[in-house]
């Protein structure tokens, strides 16, 4: 899973929701859950600015 962490998707609380889920997770910034399903990777501007906070996951776009 890819969460953007670029200034729009951060003025919707990007960072907050990132940490919560990484937290819940139990896992940090580009690491992999102990099933090995999942990994968080930031990245700076998916395009998806009009439903920020924005993700990938599994190559799909998920807004707001």
């Amino acid at each position: 899973m890819e969460l953007c962490r670029a200034e729009a998707c951060q003025s919707m609380g990007a960072e907050g929701n990132g940490r919560r889920l990484l937290d819940k997770l139990g896992i940090d910034w580009g690491e992999t859950t102990e099933d090995g399903r999942l990994t968080i990777r930031p990245v700076y501007c998916l395009g998806l600015c009009a439903t920020a906070p924005g993700a990938l996951l599994d190559g799909e776009p998920r807004g707001g």
